[in-house]
């Protein structure tokens, strides 16, 4: 069976990423970022999502995290959609919802080829543990873009910003999962009218 992954380097004058996926993995993570909430974050996506995800960023965190968090949302995307390849065989669609304690958060994926990104959350507070919530928009903003996904993120409730996000990405990590699953019956197959994604 053919292997889904991919590795992609992107190097600016700000940061210098790399990132390696398998989409067939075991939920295997190794992050070297140096925004440990970030990575605790991407560390639910691969768990949840069963997809094996390694980076490496260097980024010019003297300033801030915003470079770094962005990019690494654009390379994990580029990787992504590498991984999966012409998208034949595969389910297309992929959707979760995922409680924590009093939080509750919804995510809907449509591998279409079209980027779009609607994010409806209110975070309770504007930092966690030193990281700047409005970064998670960016760093989703930058995925879409380079992995050429529709994504809907809700947070339906919720009174602590830390399991907000976490519900976030652990319900990204589930709906990409079934996105991305290999469905027997429609192998190579294109999941789309137009013959193309």
């Amino acid at each position: 069976m053919l292997q889904r992954t991919a590795r992609v380097e992107r190097n600016t004058l700000e940061t210098q990423i790399t990132v390696s996926v398998n989409l067939d993995g075991t939920g295997q993570c190794k992050l070297d970022t140096g925004v440990p909430f970030l990575e605790h974050m991407i560390d639910q996506v691969a768990r949840h999502g069963l997809i094996d995800i390694e980076i490496v960023a260097k980024g010019d965190l003297h300033i801030d995290a915003h470079h770094t968090v962005e990019d690494t949302g654009i390379t994990l995307g580029q990787a992504l959609a590498q991984a999966w390849g012409d998208k034949k065989g595969i389910r297309r669609y992929g959707h979760a919802y995922v409680p924590l304690d009093e939080a509750l958060s919804r995510v809907v994926i449509d591998l279409s080829g079209r980027p779009g990104l609607q994010m409806d959350v209110e975070y309770t507070r504007a930092s966690i543990g030193g990281f700047d919530v409005d970064l998670f928009g960016e760093f989703f903003q930058g995925l879409v873009n380079h992995a050429m996904m529709t994504l809907h993120i809700d947070n339906l409730k919720g009174k602590n910003a830390h399991h907000q996000a976490e519900t976030i990405f652990k319900a990204f990590g589930r709906a990409l999962r079934v996105a991305v699953e290999r469905d027997e019956r429609m192998a190579g197959v294109m999941p789309s009218t137009k013959g193309s994604l």
